[in-house]
């Protein structure tokens, strides 16, 4: 158990040094895109068996979050406010994005997707609207790293229901989580 703290205290630290680089997006990057070049490194680590949220770093300036998303499962729109940028280690997750209707402000429309795969890291700047889905009959797990904080800041998601702005709701979050888990017969 001490060399999994370790390593998870490693790429924490990994990370918080990229932001004091000159170029600090750049320098997270590729902390994470070495990351994920082992990413049966980071399946022992973290050994993504249930859907959930793990924050392994959190303050105002960053936050780093262990995301495993259960089989099948979908999350609503929603934004950040702050650049993210994900990296994949196990499996195959669906991102689709979207930007805030012309017509009416508080709701969106879709605008594309992109579909990241295990090694994968994506950027997504503090402007980003998107939904995210696991496609497959397994987990898939990343690393997020925001440039903020991703827990206590205000932000938005788009439903449920309608596609109506609504203030994002963690509560909400993690009942999808655990409904997404339950769905797919996880404990």
């Amino acid at each position: 158990m001490v060399a999994v703290t370790l390593a998870v205290d490693d790429l924490v630290a990994a990370i918080i040094d990229a932001q004091a680089e000159g170029d600090a997006l750049l320098a997270t990057r590729e902390v994470l895109t070495r990351a994920v070049s082992s990413p049966d490194d980071l399946i022992e680590t973290f050994s993504p068996r249930v859907g959930g949220l793990q924050i392994l770093h959190n303050t105002p300036e960053l936050t780093i979050l262990n995301l495993v998303w259960a089989p099948g499962m979908y999350l609503l729109p929603h934004n950040h406010l702050m650049w993210a940028e994900i990296a994949v280690y196990a499996g195959t997750e669906d991102n689709t994005f979207f930007r805030r209707s012309p017509g009416d402000r508080t709701h969106i429309v879709e605008t594309g997707g992109k579909q990241l795969h295990t090694g994968d890291v994506l950027l997504l700047g503090d402007d980003a609207i998107h939904s995210v889905e696991n496609p497959l009959d397994k987990v898939t797990a990343a690393i997020h790293v925001y440039g903020g904080d991703f827990v206590r800041k205000p932000r938005s998601q788009w439903g449920p229901g309608s596609r109506g702005e609504h203030p994002y709701d963690f509560e909400f979050v993690n009942r999808e989580f655990a409904a997404a888990n339950a769905r797919a017969g996880l404990a």
